[in-house]
C-alpha cells in the first residue's frame, strides 16, 4: 500500500514539473494558448515560465537561447527569491538548451570569442575576471607605496628582475645607494635602516607583483590557444593587452627615474613627474578596462534584452552613460595630477579653498596650459569641480533610468553606480580634510577603480544586441 502511495506521488510531482518546465506542443490548427510578455518571466519579470516556448527554426531557437544567456549572466543582480524561483524551473531544461543556445547561435551568425562550448567560455571568463582582480589590486599597492613615500626607494631597475637582500651586508649596500639619491638628502636625510627596509619592500612588493601578473596572464593565455578555446579575434585583443602590460614596467621604472634627478630648485622636494605618474596611471586603468570588457564580452556575449522596450530603453539611457563614463575616466585620470602634484596636502578644507572659493593663483603659470597639469591650486580645484560633475551626472542618469522602461537589473546597476558615486566623493572629501591618511588615500584610489567598474559593466550591458537577435525578437513580438 505504502509503495502504491509513493509511486502516485511521485508520477504526480513529476507531471508538475512537466507541466511547469516543459513547453506543450500544441497542432498548428489549435487555437495557440496565453503566453506571456517576452522575457517576463527571465528576471524581474513577475510570473509565468523563464522562457518561452522554442519556435521551430533558426530564430526561435536563438531566441529562447538569447533569453537564457540573459538570465545567466545578470543572475547574480537578480532578486534571490525570483531568481531561485527561475532556476529550478530551468533547471531539467538546461542540457537542451545548452544544445539549443549553440546551434541558434550558429544558424544566426553569432561570433562567439571563445570555442569548445559552455565549460571552455566558464574557464576562459573565470581567468579573465581573475586577471582584472589581479590588475585591480596592483594599482591598489602602487597607490599605498605612492602614499607611504617608497616609491624611489630601489634606485636601480632590471628587466630580469632582482633578489632582495638577504644579509646585513647587502642591506647596508642598498642602504647607501639610496643615501646618495635626492630624496634621501631632502627629506629622509637620517633615516634608520629599520625604516628604510620598510619603504624598500613595499616598492619591492609593488614589482614583483606587477611581474607575477605577467606570468599569471601568459601561462593560460597559451595553454587556452593550445587548447583551441581562443578565436583569432580574442587572441589579438588579449596580445595587444599582454604587451601593453609588458610595457607597463617600461612606464614604471621612466616614472620612478625622473624622481631620482636632483630637482631644479633647492626649495623643491624630490617627487616623480606628474606627467609620468598620470601616464603610467592611466596606463594601468586602460588595461584593466581592457580585461574586464574583454570578460564580460567572453561570459555575455548578448546583452539581455527580454522585449522590444528594453531595447529601445537601453538604447536611450547609451546615449546618456557613454558621455557619463567619459567624465568619471576624466576624474580618476585627474586624480593622478593631484597625486603627482601632492596637491592633496594643500587646502584642507570644504567646500571652500582656505577663505576663498577660487585661489588667486590658479592661473598664475606660463603657458597658460601648465596650470591644469603643475599648478597645486589648480590641480585641485579642477579635481573638485570634476568630482562634483562626475556626481551630478551619474545623478542624472540615475533619474533618467527611472521615466524609462529598462531591465529591472539594468536599473538596479545603475542606482549602484549612484551610491558608488556618492561614497566615492564622500571618500574624496575625507581624505582631503584629514590630510591625506594612507589608508582614506588608498580607499579613495580603490573607490575610483570600483566606480569606473561599474560604468564599464553598465556600458557593456547596454551595448547594441546583435542584429540576428533583435530579428528573433522582433519575430517573437510578431508572433504574440
Amino acid at each position: 500500500m505504502g509503495s502504491r502511495v509513493a509511486a502516485a506521488l511521485l508520477r504526480r510531482g513529476r507531471d508538475q514539473a512537466s507541466a511547469l518546465v516543459i513547453p506543450r506542443l500544441v497542432p498548428r490548427s489549435a487555437p495557440a494558448p496565453a503566453v506571456p510578455r517576452v522575457g517576463s518571466g527571465s528576471i524581474g519579470g513577475g510570473g509565468g515560465g523563464c522562457l518561452l516556448p522554442p519556435r521551430q527554426g533558426s530564430a526561435g531557437a536563438f531566441s529562447s537561447a538569447s533569453r537564457f544567456a540573459s538570465f545567466h549572466a545578470f543572475r547574480f543582480l537578480a532578486p534571490k527569491t525570483l531568481l531561485s524561483q527561475c532556476t529550478r524551473k530551468m533547471s531539467t531544461t538546461t542540457a537542451a538548451l545548452n544544445s539549443t543556445m549553440a546551434s541558434g547561435a550558429a544558424n544566426s551568425g553569432l561570433k562567439l570569442l571563445v570555442t569548445k562550448g559552455p565549460q571552455a567560455q566558464n574557464a576562459v571568463g573565470i581567468w579573465l575576471f581573475g586577471c582584472a582582480a589581479w590588475v585591480f589590486s596592483l594599482v591598489i599597492l602602487g597607490g599605498i607605496t605612492r602614499l607611504t613615500r617608497s616609491g624611489l626607494s630601489m634606485t636601480d631597475w632590471k628587466f630580469t628582475g632582482e633578489i632582495p637582500p638577504m644579509s646585513d651586508e647587502a642591506w647596508l649596500q642598498e642602504f647607501e645607494k639610496y643615501k646618495q639619491s635626492p630624496e634621501y638628502k631632502r627629506v629622509n636625510k637620517g633615516m634608520s635602516l629599520e625604516d628604510f627596509k620598510f619603504i624598500y619592500w613595499m616598492e619591492y612588493a609593488h614589482r614583483m607583483w606587477g611581474r607575477a601578473l605577467g606570468f599569471v596572464f601568459a601561462g593560460p593565455f597559451a595553454y587556452f590557444i593550445a587548447k583551441g578555446y581562443v578565436t583569432r579575434q580574442l587572441g589579438l585583443r588579449l596580445s595587444a593587452l599582454f604587451a601593453l602590460g609588458g610595457g607597463q614596467g617600461l612606464i614604471g621604472w621612466w616614472m620612478v627615474k625622473s624622481g631620482l634627478e636632483e630637482p631644479t630648485s633647492e626649495y623643491v622636494q624630490p617627487r616623480v613627474s606628474p606627467y609620468r605618474l598620470a601616464t603610467h596611471l592611466t596606463s594601468a586603468f586602460v588595461i584593466y578596462c581592457g580585461i574586464l570588457w574583454t570578460a564580460l564580452s567572453v561570459v555575455m556575449p548578448y546583452p539581455p534584452t527580454g522585449s522590444m522596450n528594453w531595447v529601445n530603453g537601453a538604447a536611450n539611457i547609451r546615449k546618456l552613460a557613454i558621455p557619463v563614463s567619459a567624465v568619471v575616466g576624466i576624474t580618476a585620470i585627474s586624480g593622478a595630477f593631484v597625486a603627482g602634484n601632492d596637491a592633496g596636502h594643500a587646502y584642507n578644507s570644504f567646500p571652500k579653498m582656505g577663505d576663498t572659493w577660487i585661489p588667486e593663483d590658479v592661473f598664475s603659470m606660463e603657458p597658460f596650459i601648465r596650470n591644469f597639469v603643475e599648478n597645486t591650486s589648480t590641480v585641485q580645484l579642477n579635481h573638485r569641480i570634476l568630482a562634483t560633475a562626475t556626481l551630478l551626472s551619474v545623478g542624472g542618469l540615475w533619474l533618467a533610468a527611472r521615466r524609462i522602461d529598462m531591465h529591472p537589473a539594468v536599473k538596479s546597476l545603475i542606482g549602484s553606480t549612484l551610491g558608488m558615486a556618492a561614497l566615492q566623493v564622500t571618500l574624496g572629501i575625507s581624505t582631503l580634510l584629514m590630510y591625506v591618511p594612507t589608508s582614506l588615500g588608498s580607499a579613495h584610489q580603490a573607490g575610483a577603480l570600483t566606480l569606473l567598474s561599474l560604468m564599464i559593466l553598465l556600458t557593456h550591458t547596454l551595448r547594441r544586441p546583435s542584429p540576428a537577435l533583435l530579428k528573433s525578437l522582433a519575430t517573437s513580438v510578431k508572433s504574440i
